[in-house]
């Protein structure tokens, strides 16, 4: 009979660091403690996410496999923030097949997939109001993105949002009615619909 090993695998977290947590976006391992559920003792990080006012318990040995990650590096950071200066993707399929793609974007927690997030549904002064779903999509995508940056440059997330509007205003649409490239993935010639009411 094999020795009980304890689940000693800290994986490569550890307290004190900033983590992406998919569903959740950017928080910060608070401390790793022991819990016993049905005579097993498991480990589990204690994850706060300040600006929700929450905290997240996640088994140790499930920290990699639930997709929770360290910070995007500099090089990352700088990809996404090319990537909103980039001209809009906007596919011609109904807006509730396009919103939950982007919502699924978000809780990716892939930091580049929330930054097409953000320049897809992005509208500068010129461009037509948002709906009210898309505005809700468009400020937690840029939630999300804001929080990373400022947790990876050390800055805070105002500076960060500003960052980011920064490249936004540098993307080629700004002229009004060349709003976005819409890409031939129209599916069945579905009418694009945006539910105001959402």
């Amino acid at each position: 009979m094999a020795a009980l090993k304890k689940t000693t695998q800290r994986s490569d977290f550890k307290a004190g660091e900033h983590i992406v947590y998919p569903a959740h976006g950017v928080g910060e391992i608070v401390g790793i403690e022991e819990q016993e559920v049905a005579g097993i003792k498991l480990e589990l990080f204690v994850i706060a996410f300040e600006k929700d006012k929450m905290k997240l318990r996640v088994p140790v040995a499930k920290a990699n496999s639930v997709g929770m990650r360290k910070l995007s590096d500099a090089a990352t950071v700088k990809k996404a923030l090319e990537t909103i200066r980039g001209r809009a993707r906007v596919k011609r399929t109904m807006w509730s097949r396009r919103a939950q793609e982007y919502e699924a974007k978000i809780n990716s927690g892939d930091l580049i997939a929330i930054s097409e997030v953000v320049r897809d549904l992005y509208r500068s002064d010129s461009q037509p109001e948002q709906s009210y779903s898309e505005r809700q999509l468009y400020e937690a995508a840029l939630d999300r993105m804001s929080r990373e940056i400022a947790a990876v440059s050390e800055i805070s997330e105002t500076e960060a949002v500003r960052q980011i509007e920064q490249n936004l205003a540098k993307s080629p649409r700004r002229g009004g009615k060349d709003e976005a490239v819409v890409e031939a993935e129209a599916e069945d010639g579905d009418d694009e619909t945006h539910d105001e009411a959402a």
